[in-house]
Parts: structure tokens; C-alpha cells; sequence
């Protein structure tokens, strides 16, 4: 039981690009990246929209999974309230990359 190979394993030698000279360095400090530069779910709507329901809907089963014997009387643990507050928290992840906050404050012209 063993494989076959058509051809021998010889090591082959790769070519390096070669290294170009480094400009010069600017006189002045280079300035803070332009608001053209968009972070990563500030163009798509529909991505911003897919991953925030995506991320509310997580949060809201992790939070209603944790509840769930509450409502059967049991008391809650140090678990199960972790487990909220984590359910919480990724809903609210969720609802920060709906609204993009951020991508309001900067109107590009």
C-alpha cells in the first residue's frame, strides 16, 4: 500500500525578484490615512446587514439558551449569567455594525 510517483523529488531552486533601492525618506512625518480609506463594512450594506443580523441573532439564542431554565424555576449560577452577558454582548456587537456609527460621523464629499 503505498503511492506511485511519476517523476522524481529533486529540490528545485527559486529565482529571487530582485531587491529595488528604497526611496528616500519623506522630510515631513507622513500624514493620518484619509477617511477615502473605508474600514472593512463601511461600503457594503449588505454585508453590514448579513453579519449584524447574523451577530443579533447569535446573541439573542446564546441569551434565550441561558434563560431557559430560569424559567423552570431553577436558579441562576455564575454560568448562566456569564452566559447572558455573553449572549448580551454579541448582540450588541451585532447592533454596533448595523447602525455603523462611525461611518455616520465622516460625510465624504
Amino acid at each position: 500500500m503505498g503511492s506511485s510517483l511519476s517523476r522524481t523529488l529533486e529540490p528545485t531552486k527559486v529565482v529571487e525578484p530582485p531587491v529595488a533601492a528604497s526611496p528616500a525618506p519623506p522630510d515631513a512625518p507622513e500624514a493620518p490615512t484619509s477617511p477615502a480609506q473605508a474600514p472593512l463594512f463601511n461600503n457594503c450594506l449588505s454585508c453590514r446587514v448579513l453579519s449584524g443580523s447574523g451577530l443579533l441573532g447569535a446573541g439573542i439564542y446564546v441569551y434565550w439558551v441561558a434563560r431557559k431554565p430560569m424559567k423552570l424555576g431553577y436558579a441562576p449560577g455564575p454560568g448562566t449569567i456569564t452566559q447572558m452577558v455573553i449572549g448580551i454582548s454579541i448582540a450588541c456587537w451585532g447592533i454596533v455594525i448595523l447602525t455603523d456609527p462611525k461611518g455616520k460621523a465622516y460625510r465624504v464629499v
